[in-house]
């Protein structure tokens, strides 16, 4: 690989990597995601820090955890003076460029970034300074953001044509004139973020025939873990949904998915048909998953692996495609892979790992990979840890949670109370303890969130 790479930092919202074809979907058509796959590393158990939009895009901006910058809710600012992979590649000579979905809150639009070709929405940028309610009787207003689907145009899909389009004119521009400087572009992407209206030609790729409905979709409220209960509560999804709404939501999704894939198919064309091909790295990944039906879920905000887990997918220049990696990573390591390709030298405090040397064929250590959730739908703070085949689930004043998630993909059997798990369990916990004091945590953000007020009552992201 050159020296200081160009950079193509594509970020999407609310994509599950199970709903790619080079995550395994057996329909979902993915072609531009997986030629980058085929010529690129997949990371196949990748997290988010924190599986909500704001929260998740200012821990991945900082290479910090959500509790250490204190961004726990959609209507939280990140301080200005947090340095960010903007601040880092325009200290290392970098031009650095915005261009789409960001979701910062509040006045500061570039957080150390040079220039920015698109802002976010304005219904992203401003907030009322009125705190989360996280109380077990909040609820959304509605349950629109998966009844609200099917086969038309929202104002989300000419957002992301319109920063494609910037996006591709850009690199035009470099791919014909060149730079003297290595640059930076970040495009962000609404979709496929609810509402879940979709393109007709996308959608009836899909519907009805090529939907698959998860089998724990009619799973008893009931039956639930009680944070799991509070938030289906939350959204309105105590009752599982009539199958004929979740095909439609379904082949909403996919075909979101498959719309946002020839988005970015648009911007990777520019660079393998120029000379930008020999120098430049292309990263994918998306803030956090979509529950999509399962164990009764629409959205996120939990630790179940449809929420969670993100795609990571990494293509350098020089390096043979086709890699898998199975251990554990978090978009907490973007800024340090970034800082690595750079050429600038690690920044001890931050906590994750640069996926470089993965990418060059080497073992990624398999760490204990963590999440947290502070935000609406949650009366108190939940807490994931991720190492090896175990998924381990705190939520503060709440029964634990203990998944295998290799044996148990669906998240149905909860081992926390098996006297054989004992061991583990404490292990887990004691990773767990390594990163985050939970109760502390719990206080502190419940203090934010009241005497501040960083988000505003009832909205998501």
């Amino acid at each position: 690989m050159v020296d200081r790479p160009n950079i193509l930092l594509i970020m999407s919202d609310e994509h599950d990597p199970a709903v790619t074809g080079c995550y395994g979907h057996p329909y979902v058509e993915t072609p531009c995601l997986d030629r980058l796959a085929e010529a690129g590393t997949v990371f196949e158990n990748a997290y988010t820090a924190c599986p909500i939009c704001v929260p998740a895009r200012m821990s991945f901006m900082t290479g910090q955890y959500v509790h250490q910058i204190g961004t726990w809710d959609n209507g939280s600012p990140l301080p200005g003076s947090t340095p960010t992979i903007g601040s880092y590649l325009e200290a290392a000579g970098y031009d650095t460029v915005l261009c789409g979905r960001t979701h910062f809150v509040g006045p500061e639009r570039l957080h150390g970034f040079g220039v920015r070709l698109m802002d976010d929405a304005e219904k992203w940028k401003h907030w009322s300074m009125t705190a989360p309610k996280r109380t077990s009787d909040a609820r959304r207003g509605s349950n629109s953001h998966v009844t609200e689907c099917g086969p038309a145009e929202g104002w989300q899909n000419e957002y992301d044509r319109m920063a494609a389009d910037l996006s591709e004119r850009f690199l035009k521009s470099k791919a014909q004139y060149g730079s003297d400087r290595p640059w930076l572009l970040y495009t962000g992407f609404m979709n496929p973020h609810f509402p879940l209206l979709c393109p007709k030609a996308y959608y009836d790729r899909y519907y009805p025939d090529r939907v698959v409905l998860p089998d724990t979709r009619t799973e008893s409220w009931e039956s639930q873990h009680p944070a799991i209960q509070q938030l289906r509560y939350w959204l309105r999804n105590e009752e599982p949904l009539d199958d004929s709404v979740s095909t439609m939501a379904m082949a909403a999704y996919y075909g979101l998915v498959s719309f946002t894939d020839d988005l970015i198919g648009r911007l990777v064309d520019v660079i393998d048909h120029s000379a930008l091909r020999e120098n430049t790295v292309v990263i994918y990944v998306s803030d956090h998953g979509e529950m999509a039906g399962h164990h009764g879920i629409w959205q996120k905000q939990c630790f179940y692996e449809h929420a969670v887990r993100v795609p990571i997918v990494v293509r350098m220049p020089g390096e043979a495609g086709g890699r898998r990696v199975s251990s554990g990573a978090n978009l907490v390591d973007i800024l340090p892979t970034l800082l690595d390709l750079s050429a600038q030298e690690p920044v001890a405090a931050l906590p994750g790992t640069s996926l470089v040397n993965a990418v060059k064929g080497e073992d990624l250590e398999d760490r204990a990979i963590f999440s947290e959730y502070h935000a609406l739908g949650a009366t108190s703070g939940g807490f994931m840890i991720r190492k090896g085949d175990w998924k381990y689930i705190h939520y503060v004043g709440m029964p634990d949670q203990l998944f295998n998630v290799v044996d148990d993909p669906d998240e149905v059997s909860n081992r926390a109370g098996d006297s054989e798990c004992g061991d583990l369990l404490k292990d887990l916990h004691a990773e767990l303890l390594e990163v985050v004091d939970p109760e502390a945590v719990d206080l502190e953000a419940k203090e934010n969130q009241k005497l501040k007020g960083t988000a505003r009552a009832g909205q998501e992201g």
